[in-house]
């Protein structure tokens, strides 16, 4: 037993059970949110356009292509227009102005060996864009 003198203060201690601390889920929400929110943002939504290739022509059907126009990728970096050496908003604006005449010109994509996939995509987007509807792939080495 302990004796208190008057002008001392005495210390009680309070002990609570141990309790466990809850875990809110807020904050855990909140950052798979903002994530989410982020990479719908920085995602791209890129609208893919297709330009339609017409298949090769068989053998022997050289009377189908007598009138077709022919577009050479250089690997020097320069495009031809049936031997005339253009750019590629030339060749884009010509073809159009033929294809406003013509509508079923067809006009023949030839790129020479090494050049890359994304160059001859990038010519026959613009030649798409320009109007010309029955574009033509050919492998510069085929037929020559």
């Amino acid at each position: 037993m302990s004796v208190h003198s008057p002008g001392q203060s005495s210390l009680l201690v309070a002990t609570e059970g141990r309790h466990r601390s809850l875990i809110s889920l807020t904050p855990l929400i909140d950052v798979v949110f903002i994530l989410l929110v982020f990479f719908m943002l920085a995602s791209s939504f890129l609208d893919w356009r297709s330009v339609r290739l017409d298949p090769p022509a068989k053998t022997g059907a050289g009377v189908a292509l007598s009138g077709s126009m022919l577009v050479d990728i250089r690997p020097d970096g320069l495009l031809r227009l049936s031997g005339e050496v253009l750019s590629l908003d030339s060749i884009a604006r010509r073809l159009g102005e033929v294809v406003r005449r013509k509508p079923d010109q067809v006009v023949i994509v030839r790129p020479a060996d090494g050049i890359s996939l994304q160059r001859t995509i990038d010519v026959l987007d613009r030649l798409s864009g320009a109007g010309v509807t029955q574009l033509s792939l050919n492998r510069a080495g085929a037929g020559q």
